[in-house]
C-alpha cells in the first residue's frame, strides 16, 4: 500500500488521524513523506527522527510546509503534533497524519534517532 493510499485510508476515520509505528517506520526507510518535527528547535536538536524537518509549533505556519509529498507531525509525546495537524487541517491541507507515540515512543520502539 502506498503512503498517500495509507493517509487518505486514516483520513476516511472518524478520530484524528494518525499513523502506527510499523508505517512510520516505513515512511522513515522511503522518505515517501515529509517527516515534520514540530518541537522546539533545542528538542529537535537533541534528537529527532532521521530526515525529520523542524517547524516549531510555537511559530507554526501552514503556509510553510513543504510540498510534493504527503506529511507526517512528531513532536515529543502526541499533543503538538496533533495541534500543528488541525492547523493544518484547517488551512485546507489534507495529505496530513500524526505519529501520536511521539520522539519518545519512537525511541521506546528503537527507532533510530539523529543530532
Amino acid at each position: 500500500m502506498s503512503f498517500a493510499t495509507l493517509i487518505a485510508r486514516l483520513l476516511g476515520s472518524s478520530s484524528v488521524p494518525a499513523i502506527e509505528h510499523e508505517d512510520m517506520q516505513k515512511a522513515v526507510e522511503s522518505g515517501e513523506c515529509h517527516i515534520v518535527d514540530v518541537r522546539e528547535p533545542q528538542e529537535y536538536q537533541s534528537g529527532h527522527v532521521p530526515g525529520a524537518l523542524n517547524h516549531p509549533l510555537s511559530a507554526f505556519d501552514p503556509s510553510n510546509l513543504p510540498q510534493g509529498k504527503p506529511l507526517i507531525f512528531i513532536c515529543q509525546a502526541g499533543g503538538r503534533s496533533a495541534k500543528a495537524l488541525a492547523a493544518t487541517h484547517s488551512a485546507g491541507r489534507a495529505d496530513a497524519v500524526h505519529y501520536a507515540p511521539g520522539t519518545g515512543g519512537w525511541k521506546r520502539r528503537g527507532g533510530s534517532i539523529a543530532l
